[in-house]
């Protein structure tokens, strides 16, 4: 398998923008620099645990503030300044009847993102969360208000040949990743991810199959409500584009490329961005897990940035989420996408924190603290 074994190693490919970004040679790596970062991350881990562990704390063992003081290297967490990026782009592969609807539908919620009216900026401002769509491919002419990152305007139909070239896997990696180092350096603390496309739980269906090598119909679901015949030929439409692009399994890029869409190459790159930039990025449901299993299979130690969200009802979101070794915070039967599920998680890292600045210790409570005595907690 390719990795990528140094987040310096990230940064170096990903700002120079090339297709060396899987080849730079491992001594290039700054190893006293990543041995100095591994040592303070844990040491905030280890206090970070401490202290949670001294509180009647309701997260108990299911809390992730100690994973981010871990990612962050630091145990006094703040995330008061938070955004959702919702990542647009289109599929060609939507000409195989892999859909309900056409293209023409990215577009229409592009642009209510853009106009704040979609569930997700409801939901955001609810959390405090700041919205910003992204314009990763989406067919025609730019739309207002939406960031243009556009690698173009849609991918190709994969059962053709490719989605897009190996080139652009990488462009669109880079482009999500610069869209962290910009959050942060705008005084962001936490991110949330979020997708828009029509045909895209097809083409993170056909990405998770190959990667985790599994049938092609355990991999996919309705979507947004396929009939029987849909679904049918959305899986067929999986099956013919992996006989006739022939994926690496071992090569995520060239899995991306072939199967893939710009939003999901997009999102890798926020996963890989939060590693890179010390950020915590919550996964929404199925194609953003999807997207940070490419970023894990690409570079392990993105791992430590990825935070699960949700339990989507897409099919073989449970089994992406146990790929990545994440557990949800909800499972509540969410299937819209958009970010709507990162974004609910939010309020309950909001509380976590709460409990964790502010709650009196069992001590202080003159209350002996809890000793577990069996059972794997959640």
């Amino acid at each position: 398998m390719k990795h990528i074994h140094s987040i310096n190693f990230i940064k170096h490919t990903t700002l120079l923008a090339c297709s060396a970004l899987l080849a730079v040679s491992l001594a290039a790596c700054s190893q006293p620099a990543v041995s100095d970062a591994a040592s303070t991350a844990g040491s905030a881990s280890s206090s970070a645990t401490s202290d949670t562990a001294q509180i009647p704390n309701p997260w108990t063992g299911c809390t992730p503030l100690a994973d981010a003081a871990a990612l962050t290297g630091t145990a006094e967490l703040a995330f008061s300044r938070r955004a959702v990026l919702v990542l647009c782009a289109d599929n060609g592969v939507v000409a195989q009847g892999v859909s309900q609807t056409d293209s023409s539908v990215t577009r229409a919620v592009a642009e209510n993102l853009a106009a704040r009216r979609t569930s997700v900026c409801r939901m955001a401002q609810t959390a405090r969360c700041e919205v910003l769509p992204v314009d990763m491919g989406i067919a025609g002419e730019p739309v207002a208000g939406v960031l243009d990152c556009r690698i173009a305007p849609g991918t190709a139909d994969f059962t053709l040949g490719p989605a897009m070239s190996r080139a652009q896997a990488v462009e669109a990696v880079g482009r999500g990743i610069r869209l962290v180092q910009e959050q942060k350096k705008a005084g962001v603390g936490l991110l949330a991810t979020g997708e828009m496309g029509i045909g895209n739980t097809t083409t993170s269906s056909a990405v998770a199959a190959v990667l985790l090598g599994q049938p092609v119909e355990r991999m996919t679901g309705r979507g947004a409500g396929l009939s029987d015949a849909g679904l049918a030929r959305k899986v067929d439409a999986i099956h013919r584009g992996i006989v006739r692009n022939q994926p690496d399994p071992a090569d995520p890029l060239d899995v991306m490329a072939k199967l893939g869409g710009f939003d999901i190459a997009g999102l890798c790159g926020i996963f890989l961005g939060g590693a890179l930039e010390r950020v915590p990025v919550l996964a929404d449901g199925f194609i953003s897990g999807v997207a940070a299993l490419c970023a894990v299979r690409l570079c392990p130690a993105a791992e430590k940035a990825v935070f699960a969200s949700h339990c989507s009802t897409e099919p073989a979101a449970k089994l992406v989420l146990d790929a990545l070794n994440k557990k949800a915070l909800i499972t509540a039967g969410l299937h819209l996408g958009e970010g709507t599920g990162a974004v609910a998680a939010i309020p309950l890292w909001d509380m976590a924190l709460a409990v964790y600045d502010g709650c009196y210790s069992f001590a202080e409570g003159g209350i002996d603290a809890y000793t577990p005595q069996g059972g794997a907690g959640c």
